[in-house]
């Protein structure tokens, strides 16, 4: 006979946010989370009013599977075998020719061996897997644009305030005042069979 599993008999119930029972507005939940990051960036962090000015085309590399080279500061779409697809240094594409000067004539990125098949996190590298992080991305995108600007230093050393922005937007009130100013564009969608 079968068990039976009844939810009066559970003591606590928990949702793992890219699981839940709702349908996300994922343009207006994404830009949410990207002024969220950069706001506190610029005001905690004191990183340049440059991250607050966002146009249409920035968002297209936005997608999920890709890889931020932390050192090296490029944004990797890549093939099942770590061809390099695709690339960005900060927000500015890469042409084919710049990649495979960049990454060789094989265009293999040097990390691939590492990350493929665990997907693990690295000092090297960050892996954009889900919707809620990967604003993330092109906040790190225009870092990399900004530091380019006046940088004298070969590699990049923005991903610990990048993770504290990430920390911030975990607290319950992160998205308070921000909500509040958007509220009139909901960003989850909630439809009758929700209700």
């Amino acid at each position: 006979m079968a068990e039976v599993f009844s939810l009066s008999d559970c003591d606590v119930i928990g949702f793992d946010l890219d699981h839940t029972l709702c349908r996300y507005r994922l343009q207006e939940t994404s830009r949410l989370i990207y002024y969220s990051f950069a706001q506190y960036l610029v005001a905690e962090k004191r990183y340049s009013e440059e991250l607050l000015a966002v146009t249409p085309d920035n968002w297209d590399f936005c997608c999920k599977g890709l890889v931020l080279d932390l050192e090296d500061g490029y944004l990797l779409k890549l093939g099942e075998d770590g061809t390099v697809l695709r690339a960005c240094h900060g927000t500015a594409f890469l042409t084919s020719e710049e990649i495979i000067d960049t990454f060789g004539k094989d265009r293999e990125w040097t990390h691939f061996k590492t990350l493929n098949g665990t997907f693990s996190r690295s000092a090297k590298y960050y892996f954009y897997d889900n919707y809620f992080d990967l604003p993330a991305s092109l906040v790190c995108a225009k870092i990399v644009d900004v530091l380019n600007q006046s940088r004298t230093q070969k590699k990049y050393c923005f991903w610990k305030d990048i993770i504290a922005a990430i920390e911030h937007n975990y607290k319950t009130s992160a998205f308070k005042e921000e909500y509040k100013i958007r509220s009139k564009r909901q960003s989850v969608y909630k439809g009758p069979e929700l209700s």
